[in-house]
This record gives C-alpha cells, sequence and structure tokens, in this order.
C-alpha cells in the first residue's frame, strides 16, 4: 500500500504516477488524502472544511488505465490534516509513503513517520538537512538522500498565475527555469528517505592528498576545512568539515557522519571557541550592528579572503563557512 497523505489527489502527479503504474510495481492499494480541499488546481485554497480521500485499487477492465470510475473518491470525516485520527489511522496501514508535505511543518511530519516506521520518500527543503531533529536521523543513518544528485535542479510545474509572478519577481535560473518556452518553477529540494537505493554504495572516488596549505584547521573545531566534496583528501584521518552537498553522494561504508555546525549536533566535534566580544564587519570596513555571537558554531577560519563579511575583535580576525557537515573517512590511504 502506498499512501500520499499530503497530496490532492484530483491533481496529484504522485497518485497520477501510481494508478498508471499499479500493475508494473506491484501495488495492491494507492490511497491520496487532501487537506481542506476539492479544487482540482495546482494549489489547494483551503476553502473546503472537510478533506478529500482517493483511493485506487488497481485496473478492473482490463485496459491497465485507472479509468475514473476505478477509483473511489470520498470525503473525509475532517479536514485531512497528516495528524488527524483518520490520516493516522491510514498511515498505519500504509507500507511506503510518498509526498511533498508542508515544509513548515517537516520536523513534526518526518517524526511521524518515523515514530510509525514507515518507509518513506518525500520532498523537504535542503536546509532541513541541518535541522537539529532532522540531522541526528541523518547522521544515525535512519533518513537518508534520494537518487538525485544535489547540484541538480529540481523543477516543478506550475500555474500561469504562478508562473506569471515568477517572471516578475525572480531571478531566472534561481527562481524559475524556461523549458521548451514552459515557465518551470525551481526550488532547493531534495528527496528524503530510507529506502535503500544503488548510490548509497557508490564511492566517491579521492585523489587529492592532505597539505596543511590547501587544508586549513578552523578556528573553532579540531577539523580541517575541505571547501569542496571532490577535494576531500584521501590520506586524512581526522575529522573534516565538508559542504552539505556531501550528504548527495555519502556512501555510509566509506566515511562516518560525526556532527554538523550551527544546530548543536557536534557533540563528538565539540567547538572550542566562543565570538561573543566580536562584531560582523563588511568588506568596506563598515560595521553591521551585529554581534559575533552571530557565528558561535559556524566552522569559521582565521583571516579574511576579502569577498565576505568577516568578523573581529580588533586583534583576531574570523570568517564564517557555510554550513558543514563534520566527517571521518572509515579507510584512509595514509601513506607508509
Amino acid at each position: 500500500m502506498v499512501y500520499c497523505n499530503c497530496d490532492d489527489p484530483t491533481v496529484s502527479n504522485f497518485f497520477k504516477y501510481f494508478s498508471f503504474n499499479f500493475e508494473k510495481l506491484g501495488l495492491k492499494r494507492l490511497i491520496a488524502t487532501c487537506y481542506k480541499n476539492t479544487n482540482a488546481g495546482l494549489f489547494s485554497r483551503h476553502d473546503e472544511e472537510r478533506g478529500l480521500y482517493l483511493e485506487y485499487t488497481g485496473d478492473k477492465n482490463g485496459n491497465r488505465i485507472p479509468d475514473p470510475e476505478e477509483i473511489a473518491e470520498m470525503r473525509l470525516k475532517g479536514d485531512g490534516d497528516f495528524r488527524s485520527e483518520e490520516c493516522v489511522a491510514l498511515l498505519k496501514q500504509a507500507d511506503i509513503v510518498v509526498t511533498n508535505p508542508p515544509f513548515s511543518l517537516f520536523r513534526e511530519y518526518v517524526a511521524q513517520l518515523v515514530e510509525h516506521d514507515k518507509k518513506f520518500l518525500v520532498i523537504g527543503n535542503l536546509n532541513a538537512i541541518i535541522n537539529k531533529r532532522i540531522f541526528p536521523l541523518i547522521k544515525d543513518n535512519r533518513l537518508w538522500l534520494g537518487n538525485k544528485p544535489t547540484g541538480t535542479d529540481m523543477l516543478f510545474d506550475v500555474p500561469k498565475a504562478f508562473a506569471d509572478q515568477l517572471l516578475a519577481s525572480k531571478k531566472l535560473g534561481s527562481g524559475y527555469k524556461i523549458i521548451n518556452n514552459v515557465v518551470k518553477g525551481r526550488s532547493q529540494v531534495v528527496w528524503f528517505t530510507n529506502l535503500k537505493h544503488e548510490k548509497r554504495n557508490e564511492e566517491i572516488p579521492l585523489y587529492k592528498r592532505y597539505t596543511t596549505k590547501e587544508y586549513p584547521k578552523y578556528d573553532n573545531y579540531d577539523a580541517i576545512e575541505v571547501g569542496k566534496v571532490d577535494n576531500i583528501p584521501m590520506d586524512y584521518a581526522g575529522v573534516m568539515g565538508v559542504p552539505i552537498t556531501f550528504l548527495g553522494k555519502y556512501n555510509p561504508g566509506q566515511f562516518e557522519i560525526l556532527g554538523c555546525t550551527q544546530r548543536g549536533c557536534h557533540d563528538e566535534v565539540v567547538d572550542t571557541r566562543k565570538y561573543d566580544g566580536y562584531w560582523e564587519v563588511r568588506q568596506d570596513g563598515t560595521k553591521t550592528g551585529s554581534s559575533g555571537g552571530k557565528t558561535n558554531e559556524n566552522a569559521n577560519l582565521l583571516g579574511n579572503d576579502g569577498r565576505k563579511n568577516y568578523f573581529t575583535n580588533g586583534e583576531r580576525v574570523v570568517q564564517s563557512q557555510y554550513g558543514r557537515i563534520f566527517i571521518r573517512n572509515k579507510n584512509p590511504q595514509v601513506r607508509k
């Protein structure tokens, strides 16, 4: 049984995919529920007090197509919130959950899936990786990223009115892309899952060797900075800080995840310095008004690269790196 519990089933491409591939995938039941909506539009208006429920149990007339008369459409008693009693009852029956949950409730949503020990494949914001409730699941290999590389776009069909808004207010390439003259919404999202896939067994090819010049140590962590995943040194046995895009290539047989910056998820890699007595400065020398406490728990390097804001106490200068994940190579190729 596949359950899409945050999908308007009248327009959901998840429901469409699973219903049209029902026999091919060997499914026995497909259910989708939606929060307060009956409109066949891409975005829910939430103008109904009761949710919608669709169920498909397979082809009945032999044409291998999910005909409308083969899909049961019903009203839920409640609003269709994934946390509601009747939606939780459906969740308990499901084998796999696939959906695009509300990002504002992403932590609560994933916690529910974990609590009920469900297999899942869901879309979430890239920044959820270092959330203090999501990251421990990643660290413990109870949750990982899907097959899509983190460096590639995830594009979405959008209604014309929303496409017009994107054209008027967003930048081409960041907020949207145009594919075959059609506006596609772009979002920094990834697949989160606990389903096994082959990419999890692929090792990252390592070719560089560690040098103190190329891999400086952080000012506040006993770890070295590796600015690009492709530059992870093959022969370093200590702790390394890598970009969060590392998780798109992470193989648990090759590396161990120890923690991450910023979110209090680094007990095994303790921060050794605080910056409360520092202040933030722009490259033109003016203060931003923010204190150095803003960069506590970030991975900081000594010095000023001349490109972004820095922090100083009048004597020392440090610069924050973007979010970093602390890892250790399980089998470093150390020279003898």
